[in-house]
C-alpha cells in the first residue's frame, strides 16, 4: 500500500521542513502532505515560505499541538491521513536540562496521542514513522558503534523522553499490530537550523566577532549527517521500510566538537575573510553587509583568523563523550548511503548562512540572541 495523505508533524522545524522540501520534489511522493506544527520557537513558517504557491493542493499547513488529542484527531479525519512521519519534539539537550517537563509532555504524551489516533484509523492506515535520535543509546567509548540492537542508556531528560517514545512506538507494533518504523539519526546540520545548535551558532557568533564557546575540552565526538541526506533516508523508509524495524541513519563523519568549530573557522576565513567586508544576498532585499573586519571581544586586538575567537567553557552536565552510528542495515536493506562528506556538507552550510541573513537575523534579534542554556544553578 502506498501512502496517499501523509501527515508530517513538526514540519516547520529544521529537519521536518527540509524533508517536506525534498519529498515534494519527488515524482512518487504522497499525493498530499499535511504539515502539522505548533510553531514553538523552533517551528518557523519562514522555513517553507515559498512552498504553498508552488504546490497547490499537494501541501497544506495546520497549526496544531500534538498534545491536543481531539484537535489532532480532527485533522487526521479531515485529510483522511493514512501515514504519519513524526518529527514534532522538544529536541535541544540544554533546554531539557533547564525545563525537562516540556520534553516529557511533548515527546511522550504527544507521541502517545498520535499512536492512539493512528490505531483507531480504518484499515487504510499504511505506516507510522517515528524519527528519533542516537542519543537514546547513551555514550560510547573510543571504539564501537551504535547498532539497532544497542541497549538504550539515555543521559539527558531529552534523550530519556525520546527513548520513552521509541518504546511506546514499538509497543504499539507488538501489542496492537500498528505498522510502525523508527529511525535513530546522528547529529543533523544544514540550512534552516535554529541557531541554538552548535554549527549555526558558531557560524553566527564568528560573523558577529563573539567568542566561540566550546564545552569542556572540546573532545566530545559526534557523527554528523547533512540534513538532505537524512531526508533521502526517511523517504526510503516510508517507501520500503519493514514494519516493526528500526533503522540507524548516520553520516559516517565523526568529528570532535573542537574540530567542527575549527573547520567552520577555516571555511569562514575563505568565504568571509577578515580583511574585507563580506557581502551576502538577502531575501527580497538586495545585498546586506556583515561586519568582517573584527577584533577580539576581550583583548580588542585585530584578528587574523576566526580561530582566535575559540574559547573553552564549563562542560554541559551529563555530556556524552562519543556518538557513532553503524548505518549498515539501512544501506543493505534500503540502498541508502550519505552523499555528503562533512567537508562538502559544512561548506554548503556555511555558504547558506552567509547567503540567507534574511532568515536568521530576525531570529537573532527577536527570539534567540545566543545566550547559553542548560547551566545548572543552585
Amino acid at each position: 500500500m502506498k501512502i496517499r495523505n501523509l501527515m508530517v508533524t513538526g514540519g516547520c522545524g529544521f529537519i521536518g521542513s527540509n524533508f517536506i522540501r525534498y519529498l515534494l520534489d519527488q515524482p512518487d511522493s504522497p499525493e498530499r502532505i499535511v504539515n502539522v506544527d505548533k510553531l514553538t520557537y523552533a517551528g518557523n513558517p519562514e522555513n517553507l515560505i515559498d512552498i504553498p504557491p508552488g504546490y497547490p493542493g499537494r501541501y497544506v499547513f495546520e497549526w496544531a499541538d500534538i498534545c491536543d488529542f481531539e484537535g489532532m484527531a480532527d485533522i487526521f479525519r479531515k485529510y483522511e491521513v493514512d501515514g504519519i512521519c513524526h518529527f514534532a519534539a522538544e529536541s535541544h539537550v540544554d533546554r531539557s536540562i533547564k525545563r525537562p517537563g516540556a520534553f516529557i509532555h511533548t515527546n511522550i504524551v504527544g507521541t502517545y496521542n498520535l499512536l492512539e489516533i493512528a490505531r483507531g484509523a480504518p484499515d487504510r492506515f499504511v505506516l507510522f514513522h517515528h524519527i528519533s535520535t542516537d542519543e537514546v543509546y547513551g555514550s560510547l567509548g573510543k571504539r564501537g558503534y551504535f547498532r539497532e540492537t544497542t541497549p538504550y542508556r539515555p543521559s539527558s531528560p531529552y534523550s530519556a523522553s525520546k527513548a520513552s517514545s521509541d518504546h511506546l512506538v514499538r509497543a504499539y507494533f507488538r501489542t496492537f499490530g500498528l505498522p510502525v518504523t523508527i529511525s535513530n539519526c546522528s547529529n543533523n546540520y544544514g540550512p534552516y537550523q535554529f541557531p541554538e545548535k552548535l554549527i549555526p551558532l558558531m557560524i553566527l557568533y564568528a560573523l558577529e566577532g563573539r567568542s566561540l564557546p566550546v564545552y569542556g575540552d572540546g573532545k566530545n565526538v559526534r557523527d554528523w549527517l547533512y540534513v538532505e541526506d537524512h531526508a533521502k533516508a526517511l523517504a526510503l523508509v516510508l517507501e520500503k521500510g519493514v514494519p516493526g524495524r528500526s533503522y540507524n541513519v548516520g553520516g559516517n563523519n565523526e568529528r570532535t566538537n573542537l574540530q567542527v568549530v575549527e573547520t567552520i573557522c577555516e571555511i569562514l576565513d575563505q568565504f568571509a575573510p577578515l580583511c574585507r567586508r563580506a557581502e551576502v544576498r538577502g531575501h527580497n532585499s538586495g545585498k546586506e553587509k556583515l561586519i568582517a573586519e573584527l577584533r577580539h571581544p576581550i583583548s580588542g586586538q585585530k584578528l587574523s583568523s576566526y580561530k582566535e575567537l575559540i574559547t573553552f567553557v564549563a562542560d554541559r552536565p551529563g555530556h556524552d563523550k562519543r556518538y557513532a552510528i553503524d548505518a549498515t542495515r539501512i544501506r543493505r536493506e534500503l540502498g541508502w548511503s550519505a552523499a555528503e562528506s562533512f567537508e562538502t556538507g559544512i561548506a554548503k552550510t556555511v555558504q547558506w548562512y552567509l547567503d540567507n541573513a534574511w532568515w536568521w537575523q530576525p531570529i537573532r534579534e527577536k527570539q534567540y540572541s545566543g545566550q547559553r542554556l542548560g547551566k545548572l544553578t543552585k
